[in-house]
């Protein structure tokens, strides 16, 4: 057959025998590219049981341990008592009342700030570890990396030492959440270059930055007098003690802020997850959401440490172990990340209320103690997996 005869030839019928990809026409919804995380797409059944079951069982613990810190220390209170002291500060004649004469003071002026400043601190800095591991891509990550905590110690230090009263007694408190401004906006100035940061870079400035501080630090406790001294070295241990209402007011409002913040930077960390590359493609700027993350962390570690002093570690366990129970998607390692904390600092600081009678125990040690070893186990495990560094 000629090619004449061909072109006039009819076409033949369409058979199965060679397949053809056609488009198929998708219907547009208005989420994201097929394949990236959506934010209205349902957990699988079985994780869903793992998050609900996570949610209720930290909350549970955290209200059992908020009950039985408040009613425990030298000045015993029953729960029940604990509650009916609750019930009536809130105007509601529920439960029966602390049978000791000073047992009702004790709760409103001593005890339920204390354990509200726990839940706040604990819930800000294992929130802002969970955004800080989620910017690097690391688990190993933690909020001090960016140097917020020796900011704020060397300019706690200096108050101290210096015998810096113009705030009268917000002074340290004022020039501590400053501190940790300034450094960790300093260490993102100086890692920032051609109008990007990176990750590497920022870690690296984030060391040197932590150095300067160590340095500044061990300047003022020298220049300081004995008692100088000693208040510079119980501030970087941490502690609750002497947590008041108006303490609770201020760090309160700059933590909700902060916790807000993180669960609605969830859904880009989710696709920042997934590489830098990708996460432009998706639509995420990679520089600006960077941007917003150290911001959020550097205000809840900065509200945290502020009246309370640098408590270690929280930042780095909690989230991990929470990541290790549901899964690394945000939306939920965020909000949990931060009851975990909650339920962990609050645990600690009944243990260093009631380890030792007529004593109470730095709470930065405490946490100290726990972290440092999961830190090395967290290390070695990171490593086994990896087969290596190189």
């Amino acid at each position: 057959m000629t090619d004449v005869d061909r072109a006039a030839a009819p076409a033949a019928p369409a058979g199965p025998t060679v397949p053809v990809a056609v488009p198929v026409a998708v219907p547009v919804t208005g989420g994201p590219l097929p394949g990236a995380p959506r934010e209205s797409a349902p957990l699988p059944p079985r994780r869903t049981g793992r998050v609900t079951f996570l949610f209720v069982l930290l909350a549970a613990a955290l209200g059992v341990l908020a009950v039985v810190s408040a009613g425990s220390g030298q000045l015993h209170v029953a729960p029940a008592e604990v509650l009916g002291a609750l019930a009536r500060g809130l105007g509601l004649e529920i439960g029966p009342e602390p049978t000791h004469p000073n047992g009702y003071a004790a709760l409103w002026t001593i005890r339920f700030p204390r354990v509200v400043m726990a839940v706040l601190v604990g819930a800000a800095l294992a929130a802002a570890g969970a955004v800080m591991q989620g910017i690097f891509g690391n688990p190993l990550a933690e909020p001090g990396v960016v140097g917020v905590s020796s900011g704020a110690a060397v300019a706690a230090a200096a108050t101290i030492a210096l015998g810096l009263t113009s705030l009268g007694p917000w002074t340290t408190a004022t020039a501590a959440f400053l501190g940790g401004l300034v450094a960790t906006f300093a260490v993102y100035a100086m890692a920032r270059s051609g109008g990007r940061t990176e990750v590497v870079t920022l870690l690296l400035t984030g060391v040197a930055v932590n150095a300067i501080c160590g340095a500044g630090l061990a300047l003022f406790t020298f220049l300081g007098d004995t008692q100088a001294r000693e208040e510079i070295v119980f501030w970087q241990l941490g502690s609750l003690n002497g947590t008041r209402w108006v303490y609770v007011a201020i760090v309160a409002p700059l933590v909700v802020v902060g916790l807000v913040a993180s669960m609605l930077l969830a859904r880009r960390l989710d696709l920042l997850s997934l590489g830098e590359r990708s996460a432009r493609h998706l639509g995420v700027d990679v520089e600006r959401l960077r941007v917003v993350a150290v911001v959020v962390v550097a205000l809840l570690t900065a509200a945290a440490v502020a009246f309370c002093g640098i408590i270690a570690f929280v930042g780095l366990v909690v989230p991990h172990l929470v990541r290790m129970a549901v899964g690394p998607g945000h939306r939920v390692l965020v909000p949990a990340s931060a009851l975990g904390g909650a339920v962990l600092l609050l645990a600690a600081d009944l243990v260093a209320r009631t380890a030792v009678p007529y004593a109470e125990l730095p709470i930065g040690m405490l946490t100290a103690l726990v972290g440092g070893p999961f830190f090395l186990w967290l290390v070695h495990r990171t490593r086994r997996q990896a087969g290596g560094w190189a």
